[in-house]
């Protein structure tokens, strides 16, 4: 009943930017933190950056400076604007968010279907 859609992936050379968007759906009373997360080939998946309902940031120490994660409440949408792109972030990128759902009430983590990011040198 709640879907998160993602969009923005594709090649870039190194330098570049990038903007990922991710727009949930469906029955969905309230959105708590939404976030990025990353899974290289070979690697764990992990945290790029997350925002609060209220605004309030978390950046992974590797993108500090480069990655600026934002939301559209009114849109139930997050983004994460890319920039000064390295292949270290060459990677598939995940969107998840805690939403509150009704009938019974209960937050719920959510994620979407992942979406490519490939910097080449």
């Amino acid at each position: 009943q709640v879907q998160l859609v993602e969009s923005g992936g594709g090649l870039v050379q190194a330098g570049g930017s990038l903007r990922l968007s991710c727009a949930a759906s469906g029955s969905i009373f309230s959105i708590n933190s939404m976030g990025w997360y990353r899974q290289a080939p070979g690697k764990q998946r992990e945290l790029v950056a997350a925002i609060t309902s209220g605004g309030s940031t978390n950046y992974a120490d590797s993108v500090k400076g480069r990655f600026t994660i934002s939301r559209d409440n009114a849109k139930n949408t997050v983004y994460l604007q890319m920039n000064s792109l390295k292949p270290e972030d060459t990677a598939v990128y995940y969107c998840n968010a805690q939403i509150i759902v009704l009938d019974p009430p209960y937050e719920y983590s959510y994620w979407g279907q992942g979406t490519q990011v490939t910097v080449s040198s």
